[in-house]
């Protein structure tokens, strides 16, 4: 055998060296996982995976046959009429939250499960356990429409909304934070001024889930004082939970002090961008349009606001009045 040179051992040794350190990452796949060995566990539960919570900071939703946003695991329920659909729940603000409590504190977040157009939904199997005292109401009857318009986040296009009330002569459901109005006392003067339904939405517009009850009665009692101060009126008892978190014990200390919770019966993922600008908020609520409907929308939207003049127009259309809250009964 001939003798290898001193240099070129080297090179051998150098080269076998190099071959060990390259990286997996730009090998091909068969030979990535070769090189890894180690059995992996597999969770029968990957097959089935449920729902993921995704965090909304605002709320609101879109009532389609699927899903909108956020609950944590949500119930859904199939129907007589479309026994080869499934119904999911239309919901409302960040369930991310969920707290490991029991009895009357349980968290609940507000939702309701579509049908087909001109059917009322169903709803939350928790309002069947309402009793006469948890004063609650989310849906009417006969053809009246409840517009409730939540104005907890930004205030936009005032006056644009103002006047597509005004010239299609509708009277809306104000449900406005303190913190709000402490900050644009003309935009409730004006909101007044037009005949509109204003109600108590808290003052700082923060989950009830999260507070202790002297917490929780500061927030409404504060609401209420600040109202007075600018209107000189005393508001009326109607309330809504902010982003629609709610419990019973907290439904109970509300209706203790007066007030009819209001939920809703159609509403939509109003507090993001769509992506089809108006044409989304107009065919949300009139794909679920009902009697006795109840919908919600957040001022905060641009595109709820340019398309609030046709809304108004085309629910009037299908031959239904427009209402005010203190209407309903629970």
């Amino acid at each position: 055998m001939t003798p290898i040179p001193k240099s070129a051992a080297l090179l051998i040794v150098l080269s076998a060296s190099l071959i060990g350190c390259a990286d997996k990452s730009l090998l091909s796949p068969d030979m990535s996982q070769a090189q890894n060995s180690t059995p992996q566990a597999v969770s029968s539960a990957a097959a089935t995976p449920t729902p993921t919570p995704k965090s909304t900071v605002k709320p609101i939703s879109t009532p389609q046959s699927t899903p909108t946003p956020v609950p944590s695991a949500t119930p859904k329920s199939t129907t007589a009429s479309e026994p080869t659909a499934t119904p999911k729940p239309a919901v409302v603000g960040n369930f991310s939250k969920t707290k490991s409590v029991t009895g009357d504190h349980v968290p609940y977040s507000w939702y309701y499960m579509k049908k087909k157009t001109g059917q009322v939904p169903d709803f939350p199997k928790e309002t069947k356990s309402f009793t006469a005292d948890q004063k609650a109401v989310w849906v009417g009857t006969g053809k009246k429409v409840y517009l409730t318009i939540d104005a907890g986040g930004p205030l936009i296009e005032v006056d644009l909304m103002l006047k597509s009330l005004k010239e299609n002569d509708v009277k809306a459901n104000f449900f406005i934070s303190g913190n709000n109005i402490k900050k644009n006392p003309e935009y409730l003067k004006k909101v007044v001024a037009d005949g509109h339904f204003v109600a108590n939405h808290t003052m700082t517009h923060n989950d009830f889930n999260d507070m202790t009850d002297d917490q929780i009665r500061k927030e409404i009692t504060d609401f209420e004082a600040l109202y007075t101060k600018i209107t000189g009126k005393e508001v009326e008892k109607y309330f809504r939970f902010p982003f629609g978190h709610y419990n019973m014990h907290n439904l109970n200390l509300v209706s203790s002090m007066g007030y009819t919770s209001v939920f809703w019966s159609t509403a939509m993922r109003d507090w993001e961008p769509r992506a089809n600008g108006a044409e989304d908020p107009y065919n949300d609520i009139m794909n679920n349009l009902h009697d006795g409907n109840v919908i919600l929308m957040h001022q905060g939207s641009l595109e709820n606001m340019q398309a609030l003049s046709r809304i108004c127009k085309e629910i009037k259309k299908k031959g239904y009045e427009f209402g005010i809250v203190n209407e309903l009964h629970s």
